[in-house]
């Protein structure tokens, strides 16, 4: 049976595989490579990303426009829905947010935005929980609830070869990505309340691997969780930091293996890691 609450998020947060099997729209961002734009999940590829930045050429990101998302809130209640969810990566890193906002005023039924404060998949079990929600017959409140909550309770950590490419989209401050390259330091991050914010520096990345796993084991815990291990153009370590996490985390309830998208990708450059554990 068709939801009456549609459901929206974006191509950093929700792939094209998750967003058929969800029921989901996700609203692409874009990549700029050079002078040349492109949506994120058709022509601009992790990879696409990778090779680019590793050879140095210019990369950068943009939001959908607050028009991209009226015209799929519109379409979604032509089609018979009577609200919509709009879930959406952290408004501390993107305007994304700001215009799934903007269009939410302006459509002619009700649309409930929420700012996961999360990044990756962070947002996409929050996305993954207001699904479940919405197919067990809750409101579009009541699903907005359930996200935010998902999205609370969520640890998202994350290790980058090099602090630069984040410095280089203002999402660390430069004194720290200079500090990080003087002193020749492996950086771990996390995200809190919706900003990424230094961790720890190890010295080693075979070191900082390590201790990415032991506080994954940690914020974990005894309970039920959901962990994606996600990367850009890391995949052997990705796979092995999954196994790992899969033996000794005591109640693991799905176990994604994943790349980045592109637009992420952009921002944490080739070699990034990251560890999402969302309790059930």
């Amino acid at each position: 049976m068709a939801r009456s609450v549609a459901l929206v998020s974006d191509s950093t947060s929700v792939d094209a595989e998750m967003a058929d099997r969800l029921d989901v729209v996700a609203v692409p961002l874009q990549v700029v490579i050079g002078a040349t734009a492109y949506d994120e999940g058709s022509a601009a590829s992790p990879e696409s990303v990778a090779k680019a930045l590793e050879q140095r050429q210019s990369v950068s990101t943009s939001r959908p426009a607050p028009e991209a998302f009226l015209r799929v809130y519109e379409r979604a209640a032509k089609a018979g829905a009577e609200a919509v969810v709009s879930i959406h990566l952290s408004g501390e890193v993107s305007g994304t947010f700001e215009s799934a906002e903007l269009a939410a005023r302006k459509c002619s039924i009700p649309v409930v935005t929420v700012d996961s404060r999360q990044l990756g998949m962070g947002t996409g079990f929050a996305v993954e929980a207001a699904a479940a929600a919405l197919d067990d017959g809750a409101t579009a409140d009541e699903a907005a609830a359930v996200a935010r909550k998902r999205a609370e309770a969520t640890t998202a950590l994350f290790y980058v070869d090099t602090l630069e490419f984040l410095r280089r989209g203002g999402r660390v401050g430069a004194a720290a990505a200079l500090l990080g390259s003087a002193l020749a330091v492996k950086p771990l991050l996390k995200v809190d309340n919706g900003r990424i914010v230094p961790m720890e520096k190890v010295r080693t990345s075979s070191k900082a691997l390590l201790r990415l796993e032991e506080l994954a084991v940690e914020a974990a815990g005894e309970g039920a969780v959901d962990i994606a291990v996600s990367h850009l153009a890391n995949s052997e370590r990705a796979d092995t930091l999954a196994a790992h996490l899969g033996e000794r985390v005591a109640d693991v309830r799905a176990l994604i293996v994943n790349q980045v998208g592109a637009v992420i990708g952009a921002h944490v450059g080739p070699g990034m890691l990251a560890v999402v554990i969302s309790p059930r």
